[in-house]
């Protein structure tokens, strides 16, 4: 079957990377150079893998044959490739949160909505007042997995009810008029 009749599929790729300069776009170059579409770079330089390494998450499309390809030529380069193959997020949703974001501590329930639910946060825009008493909001763009949007939902629910937050929620397609 050649790459034109096979279909584009979304991939994570976990890596371990070396803390000196251009060892992320080392391992980006064989992505590109084999057909692959980033989606998402997840690079979180202040964490460290028990070897001393950066993780980092790669979301990319590509067809299966060409992703084989992106995989062996990321280790041919020296990557220390951690999980590949699995497709990890194939929807996505995003949701208003308001209240005293920051007060709650965002970090904390950005953290519990990823470790609950299997969803990834892919983007975040916050809004705050210049005085410390009002609300703020943020918009949130969730990455989830495929039929895993409602858990995900579910997660941001309970957590923004314990943390007294408002959640507006985007329509899913019954909820549309």
């Amino acid at each position: 079957m050649s790459d034109s009749t096979e279909e584009v599929r979304a991939y994570t790729v976990r890596l371990e990377l070396v803390d000196r300069p251009g060892e992320l776009l080392r391992a980006l170059e064989p992505i590109a150079a084999n057909g692959g579409n980033l989606l998402s770079i997840f690079h979180e330089r202040g964490n460290v893998t028990p070897r001393g390494h950066i993780p980092v998450e790669v979301d990319l499309e590509a067809t299966p044959n060409r992703f084989d390809d992106i995989v062996d030529a990321v280790r041919d380069e020296g990557i220390n490739v951690i999980q590949a193959g699995a497709e990890r997020y194939g929807e996505e949703l995003t949701i208003v949160l308001i209240g005293h974001l920051v007060d709650t501590n965002l970090s904390d329930t950005l953290d519990r909505v990823e470790e609950s639910s299997g969803a990834s946060v892919r983007d975040l825009s916050l809004s705050a007042p210049e005085d410390s008493e009002g609300e703020s909001s943020a918009r949130i763009r969730l990455a989830a997995q495929r039929g895993e949007t409602d858990a995900a939902l579910d997660i941001v629910r309970e957590v923004a009810a314990e943390k007294d937050l408002q959640v507006i929620e985007p329509l899913t397609a019954g909820d549309a008029p």
